[in-house]
C-alpha cells in the first residue's frame, strides 16, 4: 500500500476542483462568508450519506434526489439558515439554489448538491443567494477553499479542512475535505456538513461502499451533545482526473483508497469533537479487549456521550465510576470484573490530529485508576493534571476479546448552555 501524506488545499487539493465563499447576508448579524460553492471542471461520480433524523431539511431531500444517478458536478452550501421545517416554500428555495448555480456556471441544476445549516424553522432568504451567485461563481479558484471553509461555519470556532495524497495504479491521487460541526452533533450516517473531493477514478458503487465502511470508525464515532441534526450530509465526489484505472471492485487499489479516506475522515471527526460548542478539550475513549469491533465502538461512544462523563471531564475529575455506569447501560455485553481504566493525555490537541496513534499508557502522562473491577489508590493531583490537557484519552481495557474501538467527544461546559440558550435570537 502506498504512503498517504497530508497536504494543503482542502476541497481544492484534487485536480479539477475550484471553490469560493462570499457573504450574502443570509443572517443580518453575520460578518463573515455564509455561502460556499465548489465546482469540478468535469462531472463526478458521487456517493452520500445523510441524517437518520425523521425530520429532514429540504436541502437533504433535494440532495438525495440529485445524487440518485451517481453523478454530480457542483456543491452549494449556505450557513445561517437550515431550510428545515419550511414546507413547500422551503423545497422551492432549495431548488432555486441549484438553479442559481446552473445560471452562473452552466452546471445542470440536477447535478448540484445543495446544503444548508443554521436556524431550523425559518424560511431561507434565497433571493440573497441569487443576487450574489454571479460574484460567487466568478471567484472560483484553487485558493478558494480558504473562503469556502469559512462560509459553512455556524457556531464553529475554527474552520475544519484536511487533504491527503496517495498513489493508485501508478498515478498520484489527491483527496481533500472541509466540514462544519460544533453543536447538534450525535452522528449517525453523516455529519453536520462534510464535503470530500478526489481526483481518483472510483465507480459510484465503490464510492458508496468505501464511504459507508469509513464512517463506521470515524464520523459515526463522534458525539458532542447527543442531538442528531436534521441536516446531516456527507458526500464524496470523484472526477477521475488523476488518470488511474477506475476502481470498480475490491482489491489493492480499493484498499489504498479506503485507507486514505479513513485517514482523512478520522482527522475531521476529531476536529469536530474538539470544537464542540463551548468545549475546552477533546475527549477520546478507546476500548480494547472487547468481543467485537462494533461492541468496542459502541462502548466507547456511550462513554463520551454521557452528560455526567462530559461534566467530569470539564472539571478534570477522575470520576471513573461514571464511565463504567455508561458502559453498563449501553446494552452491550462486557465483564466489569475484567475491566481496567487509565487516563492519558497528549499536550496540544492540534498536534494530535495528524499524529493519531494511540496514546502511550505507560508514560508519565498516564494514570491507572481501576484494575480488573477494583478501584486503585492513585495520585489525584496527577490525574487532574493529565485531565486538564487539550486532548485527554479514557483508555478502557476489557477482558472479553481482542477487538478495539475509539470514539471522540468533548467536555460539557457552561458556555454550551449560553450558546444554545439564545441560538435563534
Amino acid at each position: 500500500m502506498s504512503e498517504i501524506k497530508f497536504i494543503e488545499g482542502g476541497v481544492t487539493a484534487a485536480k479539477g476542483f475550484t471553490a469560493n465563499g462570499i457573504l450574502c447576508h443570509i443572517k443580518a448579524s453575520r460578518k463573515t462568508n455564509d455561502t460556499a460553492l465548489v465546482v469540478s471542471e468535469v462531472p463526478c461520480n458521487v456517493a452520500g450519506v445523510f441524517t437518520q433524523n425523521r425530520v429532514k431539511a429540504e436541502s437533504v431531500k433535494l440532495c438525495k434526489k440529485n445524487i440518485a444517478n451517481g453523478r454530480i458536478q457542483a456543491i452549494i452550501a449556505n450557513s445561517g439558515n437550515a431550510n428545515c421545517c419550511t414546507g413547500e416554500q422551503g423545497a422551492k428555495n432549495a431548488l432555486r439554489m441549484a438553479q442559481a448555480v446552473e445560471k452562473a456556471t452552466g452546471v445542470s441544476a440536477d447535478d448540484v448538491i445543495v446544503c444548508s445549516t443554521g436556524v431550523i424553522g425559518a424560511q431561507l432568504p434565497v433571493e440573497k443567494i441569487e443576487a450574489n451567485i454571479d460574484a460567487l461563481a466568478k471567484g472560483l479558484s484553487k485558493e478558494g477553499h480558504k473562503e469556502a471553509r469559512i462560509a459553512i461555519m455556524t457556531t464553529d470556532t475554527k474552520y475544519k479542512e484536511c487533504a491527503v495524497e496517495f498513489t493508485v495504479g501508478g498515478k498520484l491521487c489527491h483527496m481533500g475535505t472541509m466540514c462544519k460541526g460544533s453543536g447538534m452533533i450525535h452522528i449517525n450516517l453523516g455529519t453536520m456538513l462534510s464535503f470530500i473531493t478526489t481526483d481518483c477514478a472510483v465507480s459510484p458503487a465503490m464510492l458508496e461502499k468505501a464511504l459507508r465502511e469509513s464512517i463506521k470508525g470515524t464520523y459515526n464515532c463522534v458525539s458532542v451533545d447527543g442531538d442528531t441534526s436534521t441536516n446531516d450530509t456527507l458526500v464524496i465526489l470523484a472526477n477521475g482526473l488523476a488518470g488511474n484505472a477506475e476502481i470498480t471492485s475490491e482489491g489493492a487499489d480499493y484498499d489504498t483508497f479506503l485507507a486514505a479516506l479513513n485517514k482523512l475522515n478520522r482527522v475531521m471527526a476529531m476536529k469536530i469533537a474538539a470544537d464542540g460548542e463551548g468545549a475546552t478539550r477533546l475527549v477520546q475513549c478507546t476500548v480494547n479487549g472487547a468481543s467485537t469491533v462494533e461492541a468496542a465502538r459502541g462502548l466507547a461512544k456511550e462513554v463520551i456521550s454521557s452528560s455526567l462523563v462530559k461534566a467530569a471531564m470539564y472539571g478534570a475529575d477522575a470520576n471513573f465510576g461514571r464511565f463504567l455506569c455508561a458502559m453498563g447501560y449501553s446494552g452491550i455485553e462486557f465483564t466489569p470484573e475484567k475491566t481496567s481504566i487509565w487516563f492519558t493525555s497528549k499536550s496540544g490537541a492540534k498536534r494530535y490530529f495528524e499524529d493519531n496513534d494511540n496514546f502511550e499508557v505507560h508514560g508519565e502522562n498516564s494514570v491507572k485508576v481501576y484494575e480488573n473491577g477494583v478501584p486503585l489508590n492513585f495520585d489525584e493531583d496527577k490525574a487532574k493534571q493529565i485531565m486538564s490537557e487539550e486532548a485527554v484519552e479514557i483508555l478502557v481495557q476489557c477482558g472479553d476479546g481482542n477487538a478495539c474501538g475509539t470514539a471522540w467527544g468533548c467536555d460539557l461546559t457552561y458556555d454550551y448552555v449560553k450558546i444554545n440558550g439564545d441560538y435563534r435570537t
